[in-house]
């Protein structure tokens, strides 16, 4: 079962604990207003605001004032200014951020607090804190699903283990671990959209690095392996899907067509591996890793041995004889 879980918005509040330290926030005027909401991972420099054009003024957004704005602000005759900020103030903005140290005008603390806006500031240049709180934001709204499997690094490629329920998922993944291979989830996988087409996967707070198997328990992989057995998360590159073998069913022999499965929005390839007695699956399940590898420098085994196929049948085709 596949369950979204997207955030809807953060607190002023939360905004300033979790990046208090790193970005070293201040609070210029007053925590009245830290229960407003953020809701867009996106930031805005209000300049064409305070210049008076305020029709495409995208207001809900944390605001970023520099040198830039606050130097033009610092240019304005007091009644001018006095005018301009009551017009950006008027809006329902949920922060303002100064950069580079930036000290705002005495009258727009006043009306910040009176319309209960929070005011902070860093000592970090503009860029640096637009990188920064971009990063933030965007790990917090990120898209999210919480899916059943195991997600192993297996030759530094991140393998997410599917299938239905007792097929072996976590028995394959405890075996890549003892043949040295780290886990970072099992049972729980937390995905996270980190990027246009980059999925992230990392265990769950509940479980961490604990596995269930059946027939033993719940085990403790760090304390078991060692330190170097795990890791917080990784990128999912490849899906290994374990199911029942299906004698009707046709399985890719060649794999010149490949399987790929849509998680937010992001395909990875997919390689659907049918259990049988007797196979060593877990020797598979690092070729697949290995294959993958090649494929991202370029040298796909199977498109190369059929292009060898078809160059040699033109080189040498049959006769009659051998017909």
């Amino acid at each position: 079962m596949e369950i979204q879980s997207p955030v809807a918005s953060i607190t002023v509040e939360k905004l300033f604990e979790d990046n208090s330290e790193e970005a070293s926030l201040q609070i210029i005027n007053s925590k009245n207003g830290f229960n407003r909401e953020i809701r867009e991972r996106e930031l805005n420099r209000p300049g064409l605001a305070l210049s008076g054009f305020v029709e495409l003024f995208t207001y809900w957004r944390i605001q970023i004032m520099g040198n830039t704005e606050v130097g033009y602000l610092n240019t304005l005759f007091e009644a001018e200014r006095l005018q301009t900020i009551q017009r950006v103030l008027g809006f329902d903005l949920p922060c303002i951020i100064f950069t580079n140290s930036n000290k705002p005008p005495g009258e727009m603390i006043e009306i910040a607090n009176r319309n209960d806006i929070p005011l902070l500031s860093t000592p970090l240049s503009t860029t640096a804190l637009t990188h920064h709180l971009s990063e933030y934001l965007n790990a917090i709204f990120a898209p999210q699903l919480i899916l059943h499997g195991s997600l192993v690094d297996v030759h530094g490629v991140g393998m997410l283990i599917t299938g239905e329920s007792a097929i072996g998922k976590s028995e394959m993944a405890l075996d890549l671990i003892e043949r040295g291979h780290q886990l970072v989830a099992d049972d729980v996988v937390t995905i996270t959209r980190a990027g246009r087409n980059r999925l992230e996967g990392a265990p769950s707070d509940l479980l961490m690095h604990h596995m269930e198997i059946r027939g033993l328990g719940i085990i403790d992989v760090r304390r078991m392996f060692g330190i170097r057995a795990i890791r917080g998360k990784k990128q999912i590159q490849i899906i290994l899907h374990l199911e029942r073998f299906n004698a009707i069913r046709e399985y890719e022999r060649t794999g010149m067509d490949e399987g790929w499965r849509d998680l937010l929005g992001v395909r990875i390839p997919m390689v659907v591996l049918p259990i049988l007695p007797g196979k060593n699956l877990t020797v598979i399940a690092e070729g697949v890793a290995l294959n993958h590898k090649l494929k991202q420098l370029g040298e796909n085994a199977a498109k190369d041995f059929d292009d060898w196929l078809i160059s040699r049948m033109k080189k040498d085709p049959p006769t009659r004889d051998d017909t």
